[in-house]
């Protein structure tokens, strides 16, 4: 399962509630009609009323929740979905990077993933090098040119000074 959303606090009267965003297609995982897995599990599913952006901030109503009491009864409530294999998605989870090896274009070893820090500008990966120390490594392809899951590796071309520690 992968998270797509975390409900906050009510909105207004009517049962919708702001939510915090972790998917980057909102349009298509919250369309109205669509039913939302969540968890606790006891608290789903959840069918998808309406959707709108108010001052910046994601908005939901849903089919089960038709006032502010209810609204607040969902509040920390996760949103999720199962992920799914597209072979076409050149995106990958964070779970999906974690412990795999770096290494560079000749193969030596960098170190070991430590996770993936999903920005709204530019994902990071975190990289804890084989002297010890952790550094964050621009997630685009002119510095991790190759990923291999089957294989456990991530390439990493990163340029001088970039996997040094900060003094």
């Amino acid at each position: 399962m992968v998270r797509l959303a975390r409900i906050g606090k009510p909105h207004a009267l009517r049962g919708e509630v702001t939510v915090q965003l972790h998917t980057d297609e909102p349009e298509v995982r919250f369309a109205v009609g669509e039913r939302i897995a969540t968890v606790p599990a006891e608290e789903g599913p959840l069918t998808v009323a309406s959707r709108r952006v108010h001052q910046g901030v994601t908005l939901l109503g849903f089919e089960e929740v038709t006032d502010r009491t209810g609204a607040e009864g969902l509040r920390g409530v996760v949103l999720v979905a199962a992920a799914e294999a597209d072979p076409d998605d050149e995106g990958f989870y964070p779970e999906d990077l974690r412990g795999l090896r770096a290494v560079d274009a000749e193969g030596a070893p960098l170190g070991t993933v430590k996770g993936l820090h999903l920005r709204p500008a530019q994902d990071l990966l975190e990289l804890t090098t084989t002297a010890g120390h952790e550094v964050l490594v621009p997630f685009v392809a002119e510095l991790v040119p190759e990923v291999d899951l089957e294989e456990g590796v991530v390439v990493v071309t990163a340029p001088a000074g970039l996997l040094e520690p900060l003094d």
